[in-house]
């Protein structure tokens, strides 16, 4: 029995790596949001508003979403060690699972707090709810433009933007029930208002929380079509089967894959594998490792699985 071992691998630092323009996106993101939050929560507490304070608190939960999002941005391009063999890339998904458990701690706060003021409604300033709440709408809405031709490339951006785009319709509805407050007097919209913020940060974060930790245990990545790669790599000519094949994250912006190749004997093996590779870089697969096979030949060494 005759095997080939081609161990390719093919380094892409992320498609982030080098990108200093999202970097200054996020700090400028974090400035506006977290300058917006101390004067929503101000006015919140100055008014004895609900659906200020509860958007205040949502938006602080934004920014230290901005700040681990610009964390993982750094984890990602980390480069190995002798311990650490891929960097500190993978805190890059921790940071995204982290991000989705927090929210979800913000949506329970919410929810209690919503409930309770439903229960014993009080008096809010309905001008001032929805003079404040505009602001958010700009604030919330400039961070989500300046996310939106970032969000395809990472797990971390995608959720900032996500968020940032569900706050600017948050942020809408505010301004809605202090309009309606100010025109009826009616404080119980208040508290609904609140529980509908914590309906959209829920639905908002359910995606984000059940990918990340689909990438945690090193899953495919969502973005990835098993089916369509294997395709893709019998598609190559030369190429008979193709089988123990392992895709998984290395970070947020980053994914492997090892396989074993069967190539036809009069096949040269290194030019089949470097057309594998091109396939799998335009499959979104940036690091491979690929061993080839003769035709004919059958893998039985169990360890080579």
């Amino acid at each position: 029995m005759e095997h080939e071992h081609h161990h390719h691998h093919h380094h892409d630092h992320g498609q982030i790596a080098g990108n200093e323009g999202l970097k200054k996106i996020y700090i400028v993101s974090i400035a506006l949001n977290l300058a917006f939050v101390l004067i929503e929560a101000g006015v919140g507490l100055w008014k004895n508003s609900l659906g200020l304070l509860s958007d205040a608190g949502h938006n602080l939960s934004d920014v230290f979403s901005l700040l681990l999002a610009l964390i993982a941005f750094h984890l990602a391009l980390t480069k190995p060690t002798e311990k650490f063999t891929y960097g500190y890339r993978k805190g890059s998904v921790l940071i995204s699972l982290l991000n989705a458990v927090i929210l979800l701690v913000a949506v329970g706060a919410i929810l209690v707090e919503s409930v309770h003021k439903l229960m014993a409604p009080v008096a809010v300033d309905g001008s001032a709810v929805a003079w404040t709440a505009a602001v958010g709408i700009v604030i919330n809405g400039l961070t989500a433009f300046l996310l939106m031709k970032h969000q395809k490339k990472d797990i971390n951006t995608r959720g900032a933007f996500l968020h940032m785009a569900a706050d600017t319709l948050v942020s809408v509805g505010v301004v809605i029930s202090g309009i309606v407050i100010y025109y009826t007097g009616w404080n119980f919209i208040d508290p609904i208002i609140g529980i509908v913020i914590a309906a959209v940060i829920l639905v908002g974060t359910w995606d984000l929380l059940s990918e990340s930790i689909r990438m945690s245990i090193d899953a495919v990545p969502e973005s990835i079509d098993r089916a369509e790669v294997l395709s893709e790599i019998n598609e190559v000519e030369g190429v008979k089967d193709v089988h123990h094949v392992h895709i998984w994250p290395i970070s947020t912006t980053e994914t492997a894959l090892t396989a074993h190749v069967v190539v036809s004997a009069d096949a040269e093996a290194e030019n089949v594998v470097a057309e594998i590779k091109h396939h799998l870089r335009h499959a979104g697969i940036s690091h491979a490792t690929i061993e080839t096979e003769h035709e004919g030949s059958v893998c039985h060494d169990h360890d080579c699985c």
